[in-house]
């Protein structure tokens, strides 16, 4: 069974309230009477804290949906409630996104796993908790995790996105072993504090900042990993080592420290941190930035970017930016 949830923690939302959710932020969007609609969400929103919840993890996908135009999301909304079998929630949700242009880009962007995981950040948050043991989760952006604690282990399934953990002395009068799991494997700590983030669906990255881990892939290799080491390894492979600094977690502070990096890299970095489009022009992608880059204001980031280095940033929209040459 699972544990009580850790502190800070959200609880599984209720998926029959996420699909009302999903519901509510489409009538709010693209429906008539915004007044009389207002008010019944309000009343809908304050019925309980589950509501709120559902809610609140329905909000991380308005930078997604603000990529359709607005013209053109009422029309294949209103082509939809006149449909003799209304689709509702987020099977809706996915077929206006899919109706209209560029949508199949919004729907491969829709956060799925973050609405349905015990715990999950939205675009360009970061959340500290708590776990029932006394360890330490942290989840960087767009980020989600099942927090499954049993008599005989301490598990965390990682749906999406980056953690970092530091683990506790486990008071349990039995030694539960802390496991992190992914598709590819699973991680197992040794009193530590290392990082697990899902590069995609096929491969994950495992940097250990203190102490070691040992990694196993799904074919049953495995590795120790001591302070100062990441790989990358995949279901069926384990790549080689490589090294990594301790400030390659300062993330959870909201920064990015670049040692002669690539802008290229720097911009995909800072991508992660905020919704829409945030693309490097070919022209600059080899200029090299040295320096701290705020990761929790990426507008101010990337101001500090255009005024370090021959830059501009063009912006189309607030959800298609380009770093060009100046």
């Amino acid at each position: 069974m699972r544990s009580q949830p850790p502190t800070g923690a959200q609880t599984r939302p209720d998926p029959a309230l996420l699909s009302e959710a999903a519901d509510w932020m489409m009538t709010l969007r693209y429906g008539d009477d915004a007044q009389q609609a207002r008010a019944n969400f309000d009343r809908w929103r304050e019925q309980s804290p589950a509501h709120r919840e559902a809610w609140a993890r329905a909000e991380a996908l308005l930078g997604v949906l603000a990529q359709v135009p607005a013209a053109i999301g009422k029309e294949a909304f209103q082509a939809l409630q006149q449909q003799p079998s209304r689709r509702r929630g987020m099977g809706m949700l996915g077929a206006l996104l899919i109706a209209a242009p560029a949508g199949w880009l919004a729907w491969r962007h829709m956060p799925w796993r973050e609405w349905t995981a015990d715990v999950a950040t939205a675009t360009g948050e970061r959340k500290s908790m708590t776990l029932a043991d006394g360890s330490r989760l942290v989840l960087n952006t767009a980020s989600a995790a099942d927090i499954v604690f049993t008599a005989a282990e301490r598990r965390i399934r990682l749906q999406a996105g980056e953690i970092l953990v530091t683990t506790h002395a486990d008071p349990s009068p039995t030694y539960r072993p802390f496991l992190v799991q992914t598709p590819q494997g699973t991680v197992r700590a040794l009193g530590t504090r290392f990082s697990v983030r899902r590069l995609d669906d096929r491969s994950t990255r495992v940097a250990v900042f203190e102490e070691a881990v040992e990694v196993r892939s799904m074919d049953g290799a495995s590795r120790m990993l001591r302070a100062g080491e990441q790989v990358d390894f995949e279901a069926g492979r384990i790549g080689p080592g490589a090294t990594v600094e301790n400030s390659a977690a300062l993330w959870e502070q909201g920064m990015l420290l670049a040692r002669s990096m690539r802008l290229a890299d720097v911009v995909a970095e800072m991508g992660r941190y905020r919704s829409g489009v945030l693309r490097c022009h070919p022209a600059v992608a080899e200029l090299r930035v040295s320096g701290a880059v705020s990761l929790a204001d990426t507008d101010a980031g990337l101001a500090l970017l255009a005024r370090s280095l021959p830059l501009r940033i063009e912006q189309t929209t607030r959800y298609w930016v380009t770093v060009a040459p100046r």
